[in-house]
């Protein structure tokens, strides 16, 4: 046994300090890619753009996009499982929506949040059932509930409600200043959300679980990990996280819209495979899928900047996701030969 693990030691003194480090962090590759580009960024725009204030420019950043980074945690989730979940952007319109509806018929706003939390979380288990017990691929599974949620968002109102509620306008329209920042609730309670993921998926049975199944489902099966029930609590996670965000967004808003969401899922993907983790499941982090929000917001500002049409964010985000696809491949492939 001393031979065998013998060889691989001698060759990693054989590198050099930096590679030693690349191959035991292979994992961190895609999320130091993507600090490394959201850094260059910021230093491109700060210098080509004189009204490019740092501060105010990223406390706008996660005021925009704070409903994006609650449904990019739950997707991290559900893609270090090897799954996907496409009903994120119908099941926030929906809870959106409904929140809004009961709202303006006199339903207390400690009711109508939870509650749109609870049917977030229902829409998840429906859809975490579909893929573990009865074999449905996770694409097909998740754009069921996809459909579902898109419907009921429309059984609830073709049109637009306007939110009068002064204890859900609250969440985006008080702003803590310290000098040149600021945050909305809205803001802290998707960096909580955050903080929340990352330690469930460091420091808990459970997190460890959500890797091994991404690694190896048979493994993690017979290693007598729980496969069944986390399997179906990332989608449950997910669910919760797109209801969080339906509330997140209409408070931003003012107002449901059972139209909102759309494409919004292939957003969250990008952002979280952006931010390192790998589509096949099994790598990736929460902190990873932050900075992918943060890349995708920072290009839309900047095309603002520039002038140009938005439809420049799909073509720079589609770019960067060609990059780090073959990334991701490359990672694999290397951790494949390695074994």
């Amino acid at each position: 046994m001393t031979s065998l693990t013998a060889a691989p030691r001698a060759h990693e003194r054989a590198l050099t300090p930096w590679r030693r480090f690349l191959s035991r962090h292979i994992a961190l590759v895609p999320v130091f890619a993507a600090a490394v580009i959201l850094v260059v960024m910021i230093a491109g725009a700060m210098i080509n753009f004189p009204n490019f204030q740092l501060p105010r420019i990223l406390s706008s950043i996660l005021l925009d996009n704070a409903y994006l980074l609650v449904l990019a945690v739950g997707m991290t989730f559900v893609i270090l499982t090897g799954g996907i979940d496409l009903s994120v952007g119908a099941v926030m319109a929906f809870t959106g929506i409904l929140c809004a509806r009961l709202l303006s018929e006199g339903v207390p706003v400690a009711v109508a949040v939870p509650a749109m939390i609870v049917i977030g979380g229902a829409i998840g288990l429906l859809i975490g059932v579909l893929v573990q017990f009865f074999d449905v691929q996770p694409f097909i599974a998740s754009l069921i509930g996809m459909f579902l949620a898109r419907g009921l968002a429309f059984v609830v109102s073709l049109e637009s409600i306007k939110v009068a509620d002064e204890g859900l306008l609250w969440l985006q329209s008080t702003r803590l200043s310290v000098g040149g920042w600021y945050i909305t609730p809205t803001g802290i309670l998707a960096l909580l959300t955050v903080v929340l993921a990352a330690l469930v998926l460091r420091y808990t049975r459970f997190g460890r679980t959500v890797y091994a199944i991404g690694g190896s489902e048979q493994s993690a099966r017979l290693m007598g990990l729980p496969v069944v029930r986390t399997r179906l609590l990332v989608y449950v996670i997910s669910g919760v996280c797109a209801g969080i965000a339906g509330i997140v967004l209409t408070a931003y808003s003012g107002a449901g819209y059972p139209l909102n969401g759309v494409g919004t899922e292939l957003d969250t993907i990008a952002a979280v495979v952006i931010g390192g983790t790998l589509l096949t499941g099994g790598s990736g982090f929460v902190v990873g899928s932050l900075i992918g929000v943060f890349v995708y917001g920072l290009i839309r500002t900047i095309i603002s900047f520039l002038g140009a049409e938005q439809s420049w964010t799909r073509i720079t985000v589609g770019a960067l996701l060609l990059v780090f696809v073959v990334v991701q491949r490359v990672i694999v492939s290397r951790s494949a030969t390695r074994r």
